[in-house]
């Protein structure tokens, strides 16, 4: 079974956090909430309050096939400049594993310089991220080498889809896609 991190951190996008969640939950992968502090509650943009699994001290690449961040600006922000965040990042990017961001999200991928060519994120956010290949609205999801990114709220279920069909398999994603009526992605 797959591993996959969603970090949080206060200001999240709870649309996004919560539908990619669900959505590789229902296929089967084991999804790590993790916390950038040993407190479990973390607040979203929307006033919406998650529990965490656990924070993300001592997690590896190792422990992990994926590391998924969900967007919203302060969200962001936070895990562009959080020293655990970044590391596993880089770490993960090294080995050639996994990496995922939505939103704003791919900025934290910027700092990390993991990002690369050929990537979606929220509108105006390119304008903070100074690497080429932005496909603005080309399309909900965009793969570039080991890293996956998506536009924002509306994207997500697409996003989770997208996700499960990498990690899982065409038949965990078929039924997944049913069950949600999302016939769309």
């Amino acid at each position: 079974m797959s591993r996959v991190l969603v970090p949080l951190a206060s200001g999240f996008e709870e649309i996004e956090a919560v539908s990619l969640i669900d959505v590789m939950r229902r296929a089967g992968i084991d999804v790590i909430m993790g916390s950038l502090s040993e407190i479990l509650l973390v607040r979203g943009a929307n006033g919406i309050t998650l529990q965490c699994d656990r924070s993300i001290d001592g997690l590896t690449a190792d422990d992990l096939d994926m590391i998924v961040l969900p967007g919203g600006w302060g969200a962001t922000k936070a895990l562009a400049h959080d020293e655990t965040v970044q590391s596993l990042l880089k770490e993960m990017d090294a080995k050639g594993k996994n990496i995922g961001a939505i939103c704003a999200a791919p900025y934290a991928l910027y700092t990390a310089g993991v990002l690369k060519e050929g990537y979606t994120c929220y509108p105006s956010i390119e304008e903070q991220i100074n690497v080429a290949g932005y496909r603005g609205d080309e399309s909900a999801v965009v793969q570039s080498g080991n890293v996956m990114t998506s536009r924002g709220p509306a994207t997500a279920i697409c996003f989770g889809l997208a996700i499960v069909k990498k990690l899982a398999d065409q038949a965990a994603y078929e039924k997944v896609r049913a069950g949600l009526l999302a016939e769309y992605c």
